[in-house]
């Protein structure tokens, strides 16, 4: 009779020790504009579940996505003039 062994390691805690290195901090924090313009995009889509929009929430909505556009622009934006290869 044959065994069955997984054939992938295990996922541990000890496979994830350390954390996020100093360089993908810096990326979510150049990222967080965009986070927390989806974040308020979701929240103002949220509301409008369990009922018909009204006038101020399609408003909301609309404002929301307007500042992700922003948000994203901007990003881009930075990203694209940005010096490549950590030049100082």
């Amino acid at each position: 009779m044959k065994t069955i062994a997984a054939l992938q390691d295990l996922v541990t805690a000890a496979s994830l020790e350390g954390g996020p290195s100093a360089a993908e901090l810096d990326a979510i924090e150049q990222e967080m504009p965009v986070i927390l313009a989806d974040v308020e995009l979701l929240d103002a889509q949220i509301m409008t579940l369990d009922r018909t929009p009204t006038e101020l929430d399609e408003r909301r909505i609309r404002r929301a996505r307007n500042r992700v556009m922003a948000a994203r622009r901007d990003l881009t934006n930075r990203a694209a003039t940005a010096p490549m290869g950590g030049a100082a």
